[in-house]
């Protein structure tokens, strides 16, 4: 069984297009901090419908890619696939928990559409720009969902019975709780900042 991956890790930008992902990055951390303040589970429930997007847009043009250069995707498509499929999990698990409201539902509409042509345009011009953007994004994610499980820890938020849908998915115990549900979502992110990282090495 694989080892889980490391949670506190850092690419440092080393060129202009690393600097552009990072600067985005941190730039919408900043929206997302004022826009959600610490309700993590409403925050986890609007990111979460962003995050599976460049899976599923990565995943697509690296098939194309493939399909046109009649050679072979060195296992990247079934890999972005499956990071899609895993973040649009994480987000039917929130659902359960945080409920989101009418407004957060048109926020998660309005926020997907503009993310998915951003994020496609951004990949057909630079395939490493877009995935290091992910892997920071993910980063920004771990740092959230520690965050979110020191709270569980503190009594700041109710360590509610885990969902069905999360003790089915991550095979957790029967009687497991949120906080559960949070390390295993962590360890999911700290494994795509890790896979998207070393993407945008390979395609850069």
């Amino acid at each position: 069984m694989p080892s889980a991956p490391t949670l506190e890790r850092h690419y440092a930008p080393k060129d202009l297009s690393d600097r552009v992902a990072y600067g985005l990055t941190r730039f919408l951390r900043f929206f997302a901090d004022t826009f959600f303040a610490r309700r993590y589970g409403h925050r986890a429930v609007v990111l979460e419908t962003v995050a599976a997007v460049p899976g599923m847009v990565g995943g697509a043009l690296q098939h194309l890619r493939a399909l046109r250069r009649m050679e072979s995707d060195h296992g990247r498509i079934r890999t972005l696939l499956d990071e899609a499929e895993n973040e649009r999990m994480h987000l039917m698990t929130f659902i359960h928990i945080a409920r989101p409201t009418w407004f957060e539902r048109l926020l998660i509409l309005m926020a997907q559409g503009v993310f998915y042509n951003l994020y496609f345009l951004v990949y057909v011009l630079s395939p490493k720009t877009a995935h290091r953007v992910v892997g920071y994004f993910e980063e920004e994610a771990v740092i959230s969902y520690t965050e979110y499980l020191a709270g569980v820890d503190n009594g700041t938020y109710a360590n509610v019975a885990a969902p069905s849908i999360a003790i089915d998915y991550w095979k957790l115990a029967p009687d497991a709780r949120l906080r559960d549900v949070i390390i295993a979502v962590r360890a999911d992110e700290a494994g795509h900042r890790d896979v998207n990282h070393q993407l945008a090495d390979e395609v850069g």
